[in-house]
């Protein structure tokens, strides 16, 4: 494997958590705890991303958001991580292929925010996604009715799994996904930034 990617062996089960982590905090260490224990993933990846394609404006630096990133989650089995800086992705979709070619045998599951499946199907390649590679999706405050509606949901909901069984998940042949409605902390990156408690370097 390339130096300063992340390691994974065939069989093991890695989420990815994608975003620009502007700031991280504690919402985004929150769910990554629960889609290790309620996913059974073996490890969970922070992809802190270059930039959101769908964003106007760019993030605060790379190594200031890493750096506040590992701050937030101090955790053995979370390796936060700019995989996607050093592929040179900015989509998700080819983010994934890209993994998906890097670590053949790995089993990704995509985890978001039920505010990101709303939206989902404004993704490039969003349906490749659906059908490559799991989705674990968390509640979110104030967006739980508008995942329901999604587009994504309903073309892909007989492929939804019930969340008693989500550890089965990271092993599913994709299309599959679950929703999981988990006790919620009711956070932001663009709340911290608006009253200015996030100051990169």
């Amino acid at each position: 494997m390339r130096t300063g990617f992340p390691t994974a062996c065939p069989g093991m089960t890695v989420g990815l958590l994608g975003g620009s982590f502007d700031p991280a905090h504690a919402g985004h260490a929150h769910i990554t705890r629960e889609a290790l224990k309620r996913f059974g993933l073996d490890r969970v990846w922070w992809l802190v991303s270059p930039g959101n394609p769908l964003k106007a404006r760019g993030p605060a630096p790379m190594a200031s958001r890493i750096a506040r990133a590992r701050a937030v989650m101090d955790h053995p089995r979370v390796v936060v991580s700019d995989i996607e800086a050093k592929l040179g992705t900015r989509y998700t979709a080819a983010t994934l292929r890209r993994l998906i070619a890097l670590y053949p045998g790995v089993r990704f599951v995509w985890l978001m925010g039920a505010d990101n499946l709303a939206q989902f199907d404004q993704w490039q390649d969003w349906e490749w996604i659906m059908h490559h590679v799991p989705l674990g999706v968390f509640a979110r405050p104030g967006a739980r009715l508008a995942a329901r509606g999604a587009r994504a949901a309903d073309e892909f909901a007989r492929y939804r799994l019930p969340a008693e069984a989500a550890k089965l998940l990271p092993r599913m042949a994709p299309p599959a996904w679950c929703f999981l409605d988990v006790p919620m902390i009711d956070l932001s990156s663009s709340a911290i930034r608006a009253r200015g408690e996030w100051r990169p370097g």
